[in-house]
Protein backbone atom coordinates (compact mmCIF):
# COMPACT_ATOMS: atom_id res chain seq x y z
CA UNK A 1 0.00 0.00 0.00
CA UNK A 2 1.19 3.70 -0.64
CA UNK A 3 0.03 4.89 2.74
CA UNK A 4 2.09 3.73 5.70
CA UNK A 5 1.01 4.55 9.35
CA UNK A 6 2.25 7.82 10.79
CA UNK A 7 2.28 9.88 6.85
CA UNK A 8 -0.15 13.21 6.74
CA UNK A 9 -2.35 12.35 4.07
CA UNK A 10 -5.16 14.60 1.71
CA UNK A 11 -8.60 13.14 1.40
CA UNK A 12 -9.21 13.33 -2.18
CA UNK A 13 -13.40 12.40 -2.44
CA UNK A 14 -16.29 12.01 -0.12
CA UNK A 15 -17.92 13.91 2.76
CA UNK A 16 -14.01 14.62 4.04
CA UNK A 17 -12.65 15.31 0.72
CA UNK A 18 -9.88 18.03 1.15
CA UNK A 19 -9.21 17.97 4.78
CA UNK A 20 -5.89 16.36 5.88
CA UNK A 21 -4.55 14.06 8.49
CA UNK A 22 -2.19 11.74 10.29
CA UNK A 23 -3.01 8.11 9.72
CA UNK A 24 -3.47 5.85 12.52
CA UNK A 25 -3.87 2.36 11.13
CA UNK A 26 -3.58 0.36 8.06
CA UNK A 27 -5.55 -2.10 7.00
CA UNK A 28 -4.02 -3.57 4.24
CA UNK A 29 -5.95 -6.71 3.60
CA UNK A 30 -9.63 -4.64 3.60
CA UNK A 31 -7.31 -1.54 1.48
CA UNK A 32 -8.03 0.77 3.85
CA UNK A 33 -6.45 3.37 6.60
CA UNK A 34 -7.99 4.84 8.78
CA UNK A 35 -7.23 8.41 9.41
CA UNK A 36 -7.09 11.28 12.85
CA UNK A 37 -9.56 13.71 12.75
CA UNK A 38 -11.65 12.12 9.40
CA UNK A 39 -14.92 10.42 8.29
CA UNK A 40 -16.62 10.23 12.03
CA UNK A 41 -19.38 8.33 12.42
CA UNK A 42 -21.80 7.52 15.73
CA UNK A 43 -21.75 4.48 17.67
CA UNK A 44 -24.27 3.17 19.73
CA UNK A 45 -23.05 1.52 22.77
CA UNK A 46 -24.17 -0.04 25.68
CA UNK A 47 -23.02 0.68 29.31
CA UNK A 48 -19.68 -1.12 30.29
CA UNK A 49 -16.84 -0.71 32.55
CA UNK A 50 -14.65 2.03 30.15
CA UNK A 51 -18.24 3.53 29.43
CA UNK A 52 -20.56 3.33 32.34
CA UNK A 53 -23.25 5.80 30.98
CA UNK A 54 -22.98 4.07 27.73
CA UNK A 55 -25.08 6.27 24.66
CA UNK A 56 -23.73 7.40 21.40
CA UNK A 57 -20.35 7.21 21.11
CA UNK A 58 -18.40 9.45 17.77
CA UNK A 59 -15.03 7.39 16.41
CA UNK A 60 -13.26 7.59 12.82
CA UNK A 61 -13.97 4.73 10.72
CA UNK A 62 -11.37 3.10 8.01
CA UNK A 63 -11.59 5.54 4.55
CA UNK A 64 -10.39 3.34 1.25
CA UNK A 65 -6.51 3.97 0.88
CA UNK A 66 -7.47 5.47 -2.75
CA UNK A 67 -9.22 8.14 -1.80
CA UNK A 68 -5.94 8.98 0.07
CA UNK A 69 -3.26 11.02 -1.05
CA UNK A 70 0.39 11.42 0.96
CA UNK A 71 1.48 14.80 1.56
CA UNK A 72 5.37 15.46 1.53
CA UNK A 73 6.57 15.96 4.21
CA UNK A 74 9.32 18.83 3.02
CA UNK A 75 7.37 21.21 0.71
CA UNK A 76 3.26 20.16 2.38
CA UNK A 77 2.08 19.40 -1.13
CA UNK A 78 0.13 15.92 -2.10
CA UNK A 79 1.49 15.99 -6.08
CA UNK A 80 2.39 12.04 -5.52
CA UNK A 81 5.71 10.45 -5.13
CA UNK A 82 7.95 7.69 -6.92
CA UNK A 83 9.55 4.92 -5.32
CA UNK A 84 13.81 4.59 -5.47
CA UNK A 85 16.40 2.86 -3.64
CA UNK A 86 18.71 4.40 -1.72
CA UNK A 87 22.15 3.38 -1.25
CA UNK A 88 22.41 0.69 0.75
CA UNK A 89 19.43 -0.86 -1.38
CA UNK A 90 16.35 -0.06 0.91
CA UNK A 91 13.41 1.28 -1.14
CA UNK A 92 12.67 5.47 -0.33
CA UNK A 93 9.73 7.50 -1.41
CA UNK A 94 10.89 10.49 -3.16
CA UNK A 95 8.40 13.46 -3.87
CA UNK A 96 7.68 14.08 -7.26
CA UNK A 97 7.43 18.33 -6.54
CA UNK A 98 10.53 18.64 -4.59
CA UNK A 99 12.59 15.34 -4.89
CA UNK A 100 12.53 15.02 -0.80
CA UNK A 101 12.87 11.47 0.68
CA UNK A 102 10.76 10.32 2.99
Amino acid sequence: MHVRKGDKVLVGTGDDKGKKGKVLKVLPGKGRALVEGVNFVKRHTRPNRTNPQGGIVEKEAPLNASNLRVVCPGCGEAKGFRRSRDDEGRLKRVCRSCGESF
